[in-house]
């Protein structure tokens, strides 16, 4: 399934796997994450941490009238505040989806779905 956005000139279809990429590079960007997780711990094994080319397992994205509705699951690092990362994760989510591909988020949704402990040595 692809976002539509309906313009002046015609319409632009933007496959979820760019999206996804989108979202799963802004959110990993942010000081204390760890990574992506999936969205189907059981299925995809708990805790994995996915890499960048299975952001899309861990990236859920609803299409809502002119924006969309994006669901974001995160590990974060232990030690971190967890609500702080968390808004960090939002804004910046928000801001690459418009500034890259011009697409309103109506919603970030995050959802910790795991805690790790980082060795920094």
């Amino acid at each position: 399934m692809a976002v539509r956005i309906k313009t002046h000139s015609g319409t632009i279809d933007i496959d979820n796997d760019v999206i996804s990429s989108v979202v799963g590079g802004a959110a990993t960007d942010n000081y204390g994450v760890v990574g992506m997780a999936s969205r189907n711990p059981v299925r995809d094994g708990f805790n994995q941490i996915l890499r960048r080319e299975n952001y899309s397992k861990g990236v859920v994205v609803r299409q809502h009238d002119n924006g969309i509705v994006v669901e974001v699951n995160i590990i974060v690092s232990y030690g971190t505040k967890i609500s702080e990362i968390s808004k960090s994760v939002q804004q910046k989510v928000k801001y690459n989806l418009e500034s890259m591909l011009g697409i309103n988020a109506d919603e970030v949704n995050v959802y910790v779905q795991g805690v790790r402990v980082t060795d920094n040595n």
